[in-house]
């Protein structure tokens, strides 16, 4: 089986200060269906990481592959068009946009891709009643709790059925309740449509639901 993401001693250097490197030699495969999830002290760059892998900055050292293509030599705009149809991020900041709707926030991904409408009520509908949230479709996130906030931001980076799931910290400002309702959707997600997850998180009860834990430092990844 080919891997659907590789990394081959990804390297980046600490902000103004280029003789020092804030992670070297970060290497892993991840295949589809994987769920891995990155524990690492704060300051490690486990966000820049995913930050990397994403096409949002630029790695200065190493190579990324991913659906077998050379990350390193797509321009920007390819970075973009990748990024935006096989990837989905959940972020601990959430990022709803203020002026849409929920069911708009969550329909953002598919409309970007050009994806058939007649799809999109029904598929807004089923991730909204798998996060309990059905009955806040026409609400503002203004309007919302964290935990109501983080669900649509769930919703919306897999509504696309992306390849490839970066959450970075998903329940870290989330009550207990919440973050299991979270984690449970971002499981289903990869039990019945197959992504890879690849989960950044402080959290040991969110690491405890991948099948791979790994830690991960100024030396790159290794084994929990």
């Amino acid at each position: 089986m080919t891997a659907l993401l590789v990394l081959q001693d990804l390297a980046k250097r600490l902000p103004g200060a280029p003789d020092k490197w804030l992670f070297r030699d970060a290497s892993l495969e991840v295949y589809s269906g994987d769920f891995v999830a990155i524990m690492g002290e704060s300051g490690v760059g486990k966000s820049t990481l995913l930050h990397i892998i994403a096409g949002l900055e630029r790695s200065d050292a190493g190579q990324m592959h991913f659906q077998n293509q050379n990350l390193n030599a797509l321009d920007d705009d390819s970075r973009t068009l990748l990024r935006r149809r096989q990837m989905g991020f959940v972020f601990q900041a959430f990022h709803l946009i203020p002026q849409l709707n929920v069911a708009e926030n969550i329909a953002l991904p598919w409309r970007l891709n050009g994806l058939p409408r007649k799809e999109l009520s029904l598929r807004v509908q089923q991730l909204a009643e798998q996060l309990g949230i059905v009955d806040r479709l026409q609400a503002w996130p203004r309007e919302l709790s964290g935990g109501e906030m983080q669900r649509v931001a769930v919703a919306r980076a897999i509504v696309h059925r992306p390849a490839l799931i970066l959450a970075d910290e998903p329940t870290g400002s989330l009550d207990a309740e919440s973050a299991e309702s979270v984690m449970t959707l971002l499981y289903t997600a990869l039990e019945n449509e197959g992504p890879a997850v690849l989960l950044v998180t402080h959290s040991p009860a969110a690491a405890q639901r991948a099948q791979r834990l790994l830690r991960f430092d100024a030396q790159g990844f290794h084994s929990k």
